[in-house]
């Protein structure tokens, strides 16, 4: 299969398969799909009472959707891999300031999970989706005992912006 990258008009960026035609979205397009998943989840579950965050935590679960969103396309030269990289060190450099160098250790190995495929390979399948925000439940739990209740809307809130990505791609 023969990937070639078009501008669109909007300043966004798009794949078309040359085998198939097929037309998928760009940087801007998953980060929509990630807001529209991630947010609808958030006011779905509060709108049920099934849970309800601050404001502030919202606010986390919504960038946690939209770096899943990112991270399937991290694995080839993008906007969204400038993007999420970009946030990534950010949060990075923020972690090593405060003293929390085991988390900027284990963000920075996380961060070179990409570089280990090929573009559309093992970051854009179902177990893949499940297993990339593992960490956010894992390392909590391992290296500070935080109770798992606490951390589950966090890692579904990766789950559902990794989704985002794969149902506008057409995987699922």
């Amino acid at each position: 299969m023969t990937w070639r990258w078009d501008s669109v008009q909007l300043g966004g960026s798009r794949c078309t398969c040359k085998d198939h035609g097929e037309l998928m979205p760009g940087y801007r397009g998953h980060l929509i799909g990630g807001v529209i998943f991630g947010g609808l989840s958030l006011v779905a579950v509060t709108w049920f009472g099934v849970y309800r965050p601050e404001p502030q935590t919202a606010l986390v679960l919504l960038c946690i959707a939209l770096m899943g969103a990112l991270f399937p396309d991290t694995d080839t030269d993008s906007k969204g891999q400038n993007l999420f990289y970009g946030c990534f060190a950010i949060l990075d450099l923020a972690l090593m300031i405060n003293g929390e160098y085991k988390w900027a250790a284990i963000l920075g190995f996380c961060a070179l999970l990409p570089a280990l495929g090929h573009h559309r390979g093992w970051t854009h399948t179902w177990w893949a989706m499940l297993l990339v925000p593992s960490p956010i439940i894992v390392l909590p739990m391992t290296f500070y005992d935080f109770p798992f209740q606490e951390l589950l809307p966090f890692y579904l809130a990766g789950v559902l912006g990794y989704l985002s990505h794969l149902v506008l791609d057409r995987i699922f």
